[in-house]
């Protein structure tokens, strides 16, 4: 297993269990809960697949169908702990958020697209799973009414092209862009920060 495709599915289990953590207490069956689940892993990455003209990446590999089940099976064996703790959903959305920006970048370059491409692909797969994941359980998309999110990608982005500038590549790479957007999002959620409200 590479570097890559462990990230991608770490990822895949983190954004996972966010969505079935809200849908457990949006009183999902099972069922419900999974498909929450689901699209909020692969939502994004499946819109980035779309607009790259490629397969989407689920559809090639059964084995996020097998980690979302997974990540029901976490959520229903240790639910009392997991739910139960009020920084649950935001420490597996965080850490989904960072992985799945790094995925995006990477597919996107790798694609052969520019970097600004790449910025704005990974921010899609970083976020837009969770947007789809709110709709899902009729909620006002995180994006749009809380501490900086989607921000959070476009700067784990910047960063990735500044380290690729310095030379940094590989394994490190993805570790600091990951972590960049990670950091991101829990300043912004410790500090209260975030745009201004239109009005």
């Amino acid at each position: 297993m590479t570097v890559f495709t462990f990230i991608e599915i770490l990822g895949t289990l983190a954004f996972a269990i966010s969505g079935i953590r809200l849908a457990s207490a949006k009183r999902f069956d099972w069922f419900g809960a999974y498909v929450v689940g689901f699209t909020t892993a692969i939502g994004g990455g499946t819109l980035r697949d779309l607009m790259l003209s490629v397969t989407p990446f689920w559809m090639l590999d059964a084995s996020y169908l097998v980690v979302t089940a997974a990540a029901l099976l976490l959520v229903v064996g240790f639910g009392r702990y997991l739910i139960r703790l009020n920084n649950t959903f935001f420490i597996f959305d965080a850490i989904g958020l960072g992985l799945f920006t790094v995925v995006g970048i990477e597919k996107t370059l790798s694609a052969g697209f520019p970097l600004w491409v790449a910025v704005i692909m990974g921010t899609i797969t970083g976020a837009a799973g969770g947007v789809l994941r709110d709709i899902l359980i009729n909620e006002v998309p995180l994006i749009f009414r809380k501490e900086i999110y989607a921000l959070a990608c476009v700067f784990g982005g910047v960063v990735f092209g500044l380290c690729q500038w310095a030379g940094l590549v590989g394994g490190g790479l993805q570790v600091v862009t990951a972590a960049s957007v990670i950091a991101a999002r829990i300043v912004a959620v410790r500090f209260g920060l975030r745009l201004p409200v239109l009005k």
